[in-house]
Parts: structure tokens; sequence; C-alpha cells
């Protein structure tokens, strides 16, 4: 499974090449897509933010997802890899924790060319 981040979502809606080579091999793969609820909200605030067709574009697209929720293992998995990483002076933001965590707790590559996310240990990352 591959759980997308919101920065190859948001990529991916607004046309970037990469993200839509990316997206390609995904289908052709065959893999099984979803994204982390915490990703989700920040697709949609933006998508919302700016309403009409983008609104619409962004709901038909992640209505073709597997949305994964936020459990209390997840929480603590993201407190616990949050802690881990202020030790080391290296801060994580908390919606980057829980949808790191989220990946985790279903072993999923999460699909995102945002670097700070090579700080959670264990994480599977995939950029584009």
């Amino acid at each position: 499974m591959k759980c997308l981040d919101s920065t190859f979502c948001i990529d991916l809606l607004k046309g970037l090449p990469e993200a839509r080579a990316r997206a390609e091999e995904l289908v052709r793969e065959g893999e099984r897509l979803a994204i982390a609820a915490p990703a989700l909200t920040e697709v949609l605030v933006g998508a919302f933010r700016q309403g009409g067709r983008r609104l619409a574009q962004s709901l038909d697209f992640v209505a073709q997802l597997e949305v994964l929720g936020v459990n209390e293992d997840i929480a603590l998995e993201a407190a616990r890899v949050g802690g881990e990483c202020l030790r080391r002076g290296e801060a994580v933001g908390t919606t980057d924790l829980l949808i790191a965590a989220t990946a985790k707790q279903h072993h999923a590559h999460l699909v995102s060319r945002d670097r700070d996310f090579a700080r959670v240990p264990g994480l599977i990352l995939e950029t584009y």
C-alpha cells in the first residue's frame, strides 16, 4: 500500500509533471492507494479555501483513496517519534508525525516530496 502525503496530492492536483508521472506509475503497478486523515485535512483545507472547480476536483480525487484514521496507537507512536526527534534536535510537526505514524502502522510507503519525513525512524519514504 502507498500512503499519499498532502504534498503529493496537491502537486498532482496542480498538474506537476513529477507528481503526474509518479501517479501513473502507481496506477500501472496496481498499488492500493490511501491517505492518512491528517493529510486529507491538509489537502482539503486549501481546496475549501479556493472553492469552485479546485474543490470539486479535490473531492473527486480523494474519494478514490482509502482514508486511514488516527487511533490511540498511532497517536502514541507519533508522540514517541516526536520526542525522539526532539532529543536529536530535529523537530517534526505534529501533523507530519501523525501522517508518518499512520503510514508506519499500516506498513505503507509514504509518497511525498517533503524530505522532513526522512527524519522519522522506520518510515519508508518514496520521493518523486
